[in-house]
């Protein structure tokens, strides 16, 4: 007589309230070491301890038109900033931004004055001038697989011989001519170069575009597929294209973003000063550079954030203007620059290296 045996049904054992198994593979990083795992949290606090330094050192910065001043010269390097650090994020970086910051100026005062045309119109051909010098600096770099210090170092000389060289050629100058007095002048200015007052103080126009741009860029950054692709690009570029990431796109839109940013602060400074000098932009490039490693951006690409940058620009906008309203001596400008830089890139690397360990 077969018999059949029955295995007795497996009694389980709930787990206590308020305890929860793990493997240790799910487990969880603190909230502390997850905050310190952002790119700009380090600089943050740099930032804020830089200013509140200068607030002590120079009380005269304690007045709301010094801040307005600190912020507008934070402004006019963390507009630049921006594109530089997604491009840097992607992976390259341009060493011609400074200068094609000048050319662009160039282009609008030259085609507006010499032509005898609105400016308005040089506006939009200095736009056009400047996202073709994006577009060759990034189509040059993914035809020919040169490394973009190679490629947009020969785009910085090419610039800056040709501004000086087509300005002394064309106005006879270093320096074009006035264009005050032009059609449409008052418009541009509005939009680029003017200010408006805030509880008496007076606030250059170039803050709120900042925050703006600063506000796009964190969206495109975090919320977009093209954030997803300056990432992966940035990362590594072979697996981004194996898995369908438009990585030459990518590239020259990036490149691109920056001639954007030059045009804009291009613009900017014609408008603010009515002529510009064809000799200047030369070192702007490093600075650019420097305030994106500072908030948090790697020069080898795959890490960062928009708004790492801004905090970035912001310390080196109140270095330059707080050395000044303390009363030293601003030649140690580059100096404290120097220091700064260092500084904050071991801070950063610490606390990666700090927010990753387990």
């Amino acid at each position: 007589m077969g018999m059949t045996q029955q295995a007795a049904p497996a009694v389980t054992t709930p787990p206590a309230p308020g305890h929860k198994e793990t493997d240790g593979r799910t487990t969880q990083r603190p909230l502390a070491l997850r905050v310190l795992a952002r790119p700009e949290v380090g600089v943050f606090l740099g930032a804020l301890a830089v200013l509140v330094f200068f607030l002590i050192a120079a009380p005269s910065l304690r007045q709301g038109s010094s801040m307005a001043t600190v912020l507008y010269q934070s402004s006019t390097i963390g507009i630049m900033v921006l594109p530089v650090a997604l491009l840097m994020i992607g992976g390259e970086f341009d060493l011609s931004s400074g200068v094609a910051v000048i050319t662009s100026a160039l282009t609008a005062s030259m085609t507006a004055f010499q032509l005898t045309l609105n400016v308005w119109v040089g506006v939009l051909v200095a736009l056009v001038v400047s996202l073709a010098v994006g577009f060759f600096n990034g189509w040059l770099l993914v035809k020919t697989g040169l490394p973009s210090f190679l490629v947009t170092l020969g785009t910085f000389m090419g610039l800056q011989g040709a501004n000086l060289a087509v300005t002394k050629l064309i106005t006879g100058n270093v320096a074009t001519d006035d264009i005050s007095n032009m059609s449409g002048f008052g418009q541009a200015k509005a939009v680029f170069a003017s200010s408006f007052d805030i509880g008496g103080v007076e606030v250059k126009i170039t803050v709120v575009w900042w925050i703006v741009f600063a506000a796009i860029a964190t969206w495109v950054l975090l919320r977009t597929k093209y954030g997803n692709w300056i990432f992966a690009v940035g990362g590594n570029k072979d697996s981004a294209r194996a898995v369908g990431v438009p990585v030459t796109f990518t590239k020259i839109s990036l490149f691109m973003l920056v001639g954007f940013g030059a045009w804009f602060v291009g613009m900017h400074n014609l408008f603010s000063f009515n002529t510009v000098q064809s000799g200047e932009g030369v070192g702007q490039e490093l600075i650019y550079i420097a305030a994106a490693v500072v908030g948090g951006c790697l020069l080898t690409g795959g890490y960062g954030s928009a708004i790492g940058p801004v905090f970035g620009a912001f310390m080196f906008g109140m270095v330059q203007q707080g050395i000044v309203f303390a009363g030293w001596n601003p030649d140690w400008f580059k100096t404290f620059l120097g220091v700064m830089l260092v500084g904050a890139t071991l801070v950063n690397v610490w606390v990666r290296k700090t927010a990753t360990r387990r």
